[in-house]
C-alpha cells in the first residue's frame, strides 16, 4: 500500500487527483492491514509530498500537521467502524459513510485549526489545508468503499 501511495506521489498527477488517491490508500489500508499500516502510510505521505515538491515549500510548516491529521483519519475511521461493526463487503451503508465521515471531518478540523491557530501560511496555502482537505478526504474514503467488496472478496480468495 505504502508503495502505491508512493507511485501516486511520485507519478506528478495534480493534487486535485493525487490528494483523493492518497487518502483512498489510507483507508483501504485500514480495510485490509488494519489501523498501523494506515497510520504508517499517512505519516510517510506528508513527507514525500514535500520532498517530491507536491506540498509547496511554504507549506513545510504543516507537515506534522497533516501526518497528525491523515493518523486521525486512519484512527477515527478504525475506532468507529469496529464500533459499528462494518462488515468487510458492506459498501455503502449508514454505518460505513458515517465512519468515512467521521474520520474526513477530524482530518479537515486538525488542518483547519493549524492554519487557524498554530501555523502562520500565506492565506492562499492556508485555504488549501481547509474546505479542500475534507473533499479529498471524502472522495477517498467513498472511493475506499466502492473497492471495499471487491477488496474483502480478493483477500478471501488468498486465505482458500
Amino acid at each position: 500500500m505504502l508503495t502505491l501511495a508512493l507511485v501516486f506521489q511520485m507519478s506528478g498527477l495534480p493534487q486535485p487527483v493525487t490528494g483523493p488517491a492518497i487518502n483512498t490508500i489510507l483507508f483501504v489500508a485500514v480495510m485490509m492491514l488494519g489501523s498501523a499500516a494506515g497510520i504508517l502510510i499517512g505519516i510517510l505521505t506528508p513527507l514525500v509530498a514535500f520532498l517530491r515538491g507536491i506540498l509547496p515549500p511554504l507549506l513545510a510548516p504543516m507537515i506534522p500537521f497533516i501526518a497528525i491529521g491523515n493518523a486521525v483519519l486512519v484512527l477515527v475511521y478504525a475506532l468507529l467502524s469496529r464500533m459499528l461493526a462494518v462488515k468487510p463487503k458492506s459498501g455503502f451503508t449508514f454505518k460505513n459513510i458515517a465512519a468515512v465521515a467521521a474520520g474526513a471531518g477530524a482530518k479537515f478540523l486538525i488542518l483547519a485549526g493549524a492554519v487557524s491557530f498554530l501555523v502562520e501560511v500565506p492565506p492562499a496555502m492556508a485555504r488549501m489545508m481547509t474546505i479542500p482537505q475534507l473533499y479529498t478526504a471524502l472522495a477517498g474514503g467513498f472511493l475506499a468503499v466502492l473497492l471495499q467488496k471487491t477488496l474483502a472478496e480478493i483477500l478471501q480468495a488468498n486465505k482458500e
